[in-house]
């Protein structure tokens, strides 16, 4: 691995995954057990690719309280940051806040929603904060699986007063970002597996990349799902 450039962070997000506290829309269909299993694959299978590259690497926690059972379960090795605020947006923009407030210089949050993400996708979204003021990655459904900010063009406005969940997220933000004249580089559509329908079009992608030798794709073997 290259050198570590110190001004640069990917904060994931993580919601502690307690039984029936994550994935419900698939714990509907495959049960809780089996659907909370499979989010701490989504989760294993982020770690192992984003730790290896060149930028320093977050793990952002939810619920606040759940730092020893997080570290417990992943591992002293990461570097852990709980969620504040009251909803979404409020801790996604006190994220940002808190590791610009230490000096990064490029901040890029993940959600752990997208196992498959290549390394390069985030690659990408650091080399555009050298030249744009943001980034985004639009999701399959509406939303968003990535966001970027430079320290000196963050813009808290995207966090506020937005229908977390809502099929017209990305577009609010981009409405938000192109009023305040920011120069922003889109990413790749990417899919958000939330549904079952979501888990088909993963194993399909999957057929042909490396991601099919991943702990995801493993599990899903062992419940008979790919």
């Amino acid at each position: 691995m290259s050198a570590i450039a110190e001004d640069r962070c990917l904060v994931m997000f993580v919601r502690f995954p307690g039984q029936g506290q994550v994935k419900s829309r698939l714990a509907k269909d495959l049960g809780e057990e089996a659907a909370t299993n499979l989010y701490r694959c989504f989760v294993e299978d982020l770690l192992e690719r984003f730790s290896k590259e060149a930028y320093r690497l977050r793990i952002a926690f939810y619920p606040a309280e759940k730092e020893r059972e997080m570290r417990e379960m992943l591992g002293d090795e990461f570097s852990y940051i709980p969620q504040t605020g009251e909803d979404l947006g409020e801790r996604m923009k006190l994220s940002f806040l808190r590791c610009f407030s230490e000096g990064l210089r490029a901040v890029v949050l993940i959600g752990s929603d997208v196992p498959d993400l290549p390394a390069r996708i985030v690659d990408e979204a650091f080399l555009a904060l050298d030249e744009y003021e943001a980034v985004i990655g639009p999701s399959v459904d509406g939303g968003y699986y990535l966001l970027g900010f430079k320290q000196d063009t963050f813009n808290g406005d995207v966090f506020m007063g937005l229908p977390w969940g809502a099929e017209t997220v990305f577009q609010e933000t981009m409405k938000i970002l192109r009023r305040a004249g920011a120069p922003v580089h889109v990413l790749p559509v990417w899919w958000d597996i939330d549904k079952p329908e979501d888990i088909a079009a993963l194993i399909e992608n999957s057929q042909k990349t490396g991601f099919a030798d991943s702990k995801t794709m493993l599990y899903l073997k062992t419940i008979g799902l790919a």
